[in-house]
């Protein structure tokens, strides 16, 4: 990521969330205090969200299922997050697929993972399901039904780089890119022209040569896929998008899916349930107006709500979100 201006952007990045966090500023000199506010936020969305931290509230709320228990602020804007995407995509995104995930054999940082697991694959169940939980939002009071764990991947990440790419804008005043494993959010002026962004499969691999590129002004982007985050179990090739309505790995039918909307979380909605709706994916998102870019398992590209036409990535633009 990157644009034309006689002062270059400067940039950080360093793993984060089981993933990789990029910082860029339009001012050199605003970068330090822009990236204690994106670690701050990181460290924080760690304490509250992680399914791999026995200490994150997460963990307190998922052991406590059938009981009711009273969460903190923020985990509360997490939670809603999660059940504003369920909404939004007829629960094709639903945070009640902990134990599928699970059951997968994603229980620890995908870092960790066996790529290549023995164990027989589970017994696909149905996601309990978002209508059954029970919140009170004025007094944060949240009741999980019974042997239901949360899982806010889809969202938490999301979120996060929303509310660092804001603060950190508002903090040092320049424009701001956050990009957290593909999910991205831009805050404050962008630079003349905008911020041309580079799309590929893995925002951890430098972009291939003639790779398409975006340029982004404001709002956010957000991309799913089935290809960076996948293991075997039982001789099976499984990823990490369940769907709620089997329990099962979404079906491979769009390699990526990069959507464009007001905000990440909302652009990470509408991409997973892309991934886990399928073939319905196209009219699905063409009912929601987003501008979206789908990559099939072939490579055919299908662009929606005026994407505009593929224009190869220079050597000025950045590398994969």
């Amino acid at each position: 990521m990157t644009t034309q201006t006689t002062t270059p952007p400067a940039e950080v990045a360093f793993p984060a969330l089981g993933t990789t966090a990029a910082l860029i500023v339009t001012d050199p000199a605003a970068l330090p205090a822009a990236e204690a506010v994106l670690r701050a936020e990181l460290t924080a969305v760690d304490a509250t969200c992680s399914r791999f931290r026995p200490d994150s509230e997460l963990t307190r709320v998922n052991l406590a299922a059938g009981t009711p228990v009273t969460v903190g602020v923020s985990f509360a804007e997490a939670l809603e997050a999660a059940l504003r995407a369920a909404e939004l995509t007829g629960g094709a995104v639903d945070p009640t697929v902990g134990r599928a995930v699970i059951a997968l054999g994603y229980d620890r940082t995908f870092a960790s993972l066996r790529p290549e697991d023995a164990r027989p694959l589970p017994v696909f169940r149905p996601a309990p399901g978002w209508r059954r939980i029970g919140w009170n939002p004025r007094t944060r009071t949240l009741r999980l039904p019974p042997d239901t764990f949360l899982d806010l991947g889809a969202t938490a990440k999301a979120l996060s780089a929303d509310r660092a790419a804001r603060r950190a804008a508002a903090t040092v005043g320049c424009g701001v890119v956050v990009n957290l494993g593909g999910d991205l959010a831009v805050a404050g002026p962008p630079p003349d022209g905008g911020w041309r962004i580079a799309l590929a499969d893995d925002h951890a691999r430098p972009a291939p040569d003639h790779c398409p590129a975006v340029t982004v002004t404001t709002g956010a982007l957000a991309t799913s896929g089935v290809r960076v985050r996948t293991w075997r179990r039982a001789g099976r090739t499984v990823h990490h998008i369940v769907d709620p309505a089997t329990g099962e790995p979404a079906a491979p039918v769009w390699r990526t899916v990069t959507v464009a909307a007001a905000t990440c979380v909302d652009a990470n909605a509408a991409s997973t349930a892309a991934i886990v709706r399928g073939h319905a994916a196209v009219d699905w998102l063409r009912g929601t107006g987003l501008p979206a870019r789908l990559v099939a398992e072939d490579g055919h590209v299908v662009r929606l709500g005026g994407w505009p036409p593929d224009t190869p990535a220079t050597a000025a633009d950045g590398g994969p979100r």
